[in-house]
């Protein structure tokens, strides 16, 4: 196991794709997914920050960008969406297929009971059992926060979701310009304040990391995916709470040249998936990437407790 960017662990980086599902999507789960997504009008932004705090990321200087209309989950898929989708395709997750994946040390009852862990991220350790369906392991159900997240998903358990509900991943630009909410220039989905006055706005860490969360925001892991006031756009939790993954591989932010780039769609190859918000585990003092423009990448295989996903169309 291997330590990857940020708090997020990468998998093995093998090439073993979700298998090919026979089936779509009910009308009703169909209907259901449908009455997610949120139209966005698209158009010109610009892209990115304009200093970038961690160099590897590659996020700045900002690039002006343009996006053609589409749709975008109003929230990540929920743990009750994503066991609906499980219910009616057969499918098992990365996690399931392997036998465990990763969790954050202090949501385990006992973390000595599960010594297995990264070499430069002890926090996580790996847990025979934990999936979406059980999110700390055996003992734990995903029906006890049916409205949070779903997790531990890979980027090959969210393409699965997509496809069999004809929808898709967002690319990393439909996702900034989503995350902005038509704001310019500005961190977050509501302004550049981590704490404005009027309270928290996402579920991100408090505290000395990774040693101690107070839960000032109201959480310590996932919180419902609704949480919170929407961005301008209607569109909840863009930052903190989970990772989301993209469509893009990931490279150099695009554009840069005379002309603004019209949905760009990343690089050919990369080392891993963009992945894009942040999660509970961010905090300044070691992981900064709950901002609009933040972004780092993991390998497709990849399954940790706060990686989640939106759907696009």
């Amino acid at each position: 196991m291997e330590a990857k960017g940020c708090c997020t662990p990468s998998g093995t980086g093998s090439a073993i794709a979700a298998p090919a599902l026979a089936t779509r999507a009910s009308d009703d789960l169909a209907a259901r997914v449908a009455a997610l997504l949120v139209p966005l009008k698209g158009g010109f932004f610009d892209m990115g920050a304009a200093q970038g705090r961690y160099p590897d990321d590659r996020d700045s200087p900002p690039r002006r960008v343009f996006v053609s209309p589409f749709a975008l989950g109003r929230t990540p898929v929920t743990a009750r969406l994503f066991a609906d989708f499980v219910a009616e395709s057969g499918y098992r997750t990365t996690a399931e297929t392997e036998g465990w994946s990763f969790v954050f040390h202090l949501l385990l009852a006992d973390p000595a009971g599960y010594p297995e862990h990264p070499v430069r991220t002890p926090w996580w350790r790996a847990v025979g059992g934990a999936s979406w369906a059980a999110p700390e392991g055996p003992g734990s159900r995903w029906q006890d926060r049916p409205d949070h997240p779903a997790v531990h998903l890979s980027w090959f358990d969210a393409q699965a979701m997509a496809g069999f509900t004809g929808t898709r991943l967002p690319t990393e630009a439909e996702w900034e310009y989503a995350a902005r909410g038509g704001l310019k220039g500005r961190k977050f989905p509501w302004g550049n304040d981590l704490v404005p006055a009027s309270g928290h706005r996402h579920n991100v860490w408090q505290g000395d990391f990774p040693h101690y969360n107070s839960g000032e925001d109201g959480f310590v892991g996932t919180c419902p995916a609704d949480h919170y006031a929407p961005n301008g756009f209607g569109l909840y939790t863009m930052t903190g709470n989970v990772w989301e993954w993209t469509a893009t591989n990931f490279g150099p932010l695009p554009g840069g040249g005379a002309l603004p780039p019209r949905d760009p769609q990343g690089p050919a190859e990369g080392p891993g998936k963009v992945i894009r918000g942040g999660s509970h585990l961010c905090h300044d003092s070691y992981c900064e990437r709950y901002q609009v423009h933040s972004r780092t990448h993991n390998t497709p295989d990849s399954s940790t407790g706060h990686m989640g996903m939106r759907l696009a169309r």
